[in-house]
């Protein structure tokens, strides 16, 4: 008697954990598209891509913003969902 009480617990842990490992995985969701331009707000080089970024969240509504070099300097660039 202890030893099936034994293997339905050892079964229903497997089940149990088949079951969370298989919960993590999960489907994928799909990722909106991003789409780079340069800000219109910011001026002079770009030397911190964090205000940048900053920037770009509250004075354009972009997601995030970044530092690229462009030419001989850096341009604050910001991202959108497409």
């Amino acid at each position: 008697m202890a030893k099936s009480v034994a293997s339905i617990t050892t079964a229903f842990a497997l089940i149990f954990a088949f079951f969370i490992l298989f919960a993590s995985f999960g489907v994928p969701m799909a990722e909106a598209k991003v789409c780079q331009r340069r800000s219109k707000t910011w001026s002079g080089p770009c030397l911190n891509t964090g205000k940048c970024s900053r920037q770009c969240k509250q004075q354009e509504y972009a997601r995030y913003g970044a530092c690229y070099r462009q030419g001989a300097g850096y341009a604050c660039y910001c991202y959108f969902n497409c």
